[in-house]
């Protein structure tokens, strides 16, 4: 088993998702995300989500999180996520937010 530690960056929009799926024969153990409101003066909200089967069914760690103007958001727990899981983001505010992840993919 190889234990790689990887980063990826995206953007979460407005009613379009961003998301980052588990390849085949992978476990990713997510370390940390951070999630940046570029626009110094507008407010936003956003959803961190786990689709967990594929199906749409989205599973919630956050739903319509503020983050203020400006604010950078970090969530450092640890999430586990396997093969064909996905982590996805969606800004639920006007404007488009940032979002860098942390991660050790095994395989």
């Amino acid at each position: 088993m190889a234990d790689v530690l990887k980063n990826e960056f995206g953007i979460a929009k407005t009613d379009t998702a961003y998301e980052e799926t588990v390849g085949s024969g992978e476990t990713w153990t997510v370390l940390s995300i951070s999630i940046c409101n570029t626009e110094a003066d507008d407010d936003a909200t956003f959803d961190l989500y786990v689709d967990t089967d594929g199906s749409g069914a989205d599973a919630y760690i956050y739903k319509a999180q503020s983050l203020p103007g400006g604010a950078t958001f970090v969530h450092s727990d640890k999430i586990v996520l396997t093969t064909g899981q996905k982590l996805g983001f969606v800004a639920t505010a006007s404007q488009d937010i940032d979002v860098y992840i942390s991660y050790l993919e095994q395989t």
